[in-house]
């Protein structure tokens, strides 16, 4: 107990508290951030599968975008939520930095896109947001510009121990399934299996999303689980597992895991980040709710888990 109270008091702590009402400021302008440069790496790379062309990636010191085409080059982008910087690398030796501090999304919008140019990339996105209620395109944004180092640092700790433990349930599975990577109109750190049958068309409806797009990314029955700060109907950061379609009785389902429940705001089984944090083993109690929920809808859906899981029986 000393040694888990020594690691939080000096930072280093790998589940740290994420409490959404003191950061949220600061959540709303680095979603904004995250989006500007999601949306550079949706414009320039060929279209993958459930848009996983679009995601960035966790890395030992923040975001990337991994590398990004640009003619017979490449570049990518990199949040640092150590130092606080935004680095810009291309395949040709060349860089810029962009210094992540309080500033408003306009100024960052503006920095960012004349660094490119500096580089010799010339980009064009659509600047309205995704997935976020009354956007405001970015180059307009003066509203949001609160950035605060401490959380900043906080949530991408999270994403590192989230990313490992996702990593460790994705590599029980045979069938198709995404990587484990950072969705930026959501904000959500995710990984889906997929059964390898079709699903029944998405009605889509999520705001200032096409159809189309949650159309194709639900084009077959997925499980679906991920990290989420929270937000609207839940105010405090949780992981989430659902499957589309949603198999009957997979909200009845019983979980072993104190803490876990169905929300039917959102569909999802929801397990808060503080019961998780706050365990004896965060991991294992993680991995119970990933594999928990999974047996739950596979089974109730029919799933052909002999030949899409690794060892399963």
């Amino acid at each position: 107990m000393d040694e888990l109270r020594s690691k939080r008091l000096s930072g280093s702590d790998p589940w740290p508290s994420l409490a959404l009402e003191e950061w949220q400021d600061t959540y709303a302008t680095l979603h904004m951030w995250t989006q500007i440069v999601g949306k550079i790496r949706l414009v320039q790379t060929p279209w993958v599968n459930h848009s996983w062309h679009v995601t960035q990636y966790v890395t030992s010191r923040g975001l990337t975008t991994s590398p990004i085409p640009y003619g017979t080059r490449t570049f990518q982008i990199d949040f640092d939520f150590v130092d606080h910087l935004l680095t810009i690398r291309t395949s040709d030796g060349a860089g810029r930095v962009v210094t992540l501090e309080p500033r408003t999304v306009a100024d960052f919008y503006q920095e960012l896109f004349a660094k490119l140019s500096e580089l010799g990339i010339e980009v064009k996105i659509r600047t309205l947001p995704n997935e976020v209620q009354d956007p405001i395109p970015f180059e307009a944004d003066e509203e949001h510009s609160s950035y605060d180092p401490e959380y900043v640092n906080r949530f991408w700790r999270v994403l590192v121990s989230t990313d490992r433990v996702f990593k460790e349930f994705r590599a029980r599975y045979l069938g198709k399934s995404s990587p484990v990577h950072f969705f930026w109109g959501s904000f959500d750190l995710a990984v889906t299996r997929f059964s390898g049958r079709t699903a029944p068309e998405h009605p889509g409806g999520i705001p200032n999303l096409p159809d189309w797009v949650a159309r194709e990314a639900y084009s077959h029955e997925v499980s679906s689980a991920g990290f989420w700060p929270g937000g609207g109907p839940i105010p405090y950061p949780v992981f989430y597992a659902y499957f589309y379609p949603e198999p009957e009785g997979f909200k009845e389902a019983a979980l072993t895991v104190s803490g876990a429940a169905y929300n039917s705001d959102v569909g999802e089984f929801v397990l808060p980040y503080d019961d998780v944090r706050r365990a004896d083993s965060p991991d294992q109690v993680l991995l119970e709710f990933l594999q928990g929920t999974y047996d739950a809808g596979a089974d109730l859906a029919g799933w052909d888990r002999q030949a899409l899981e690794r060892g399963h029986g």
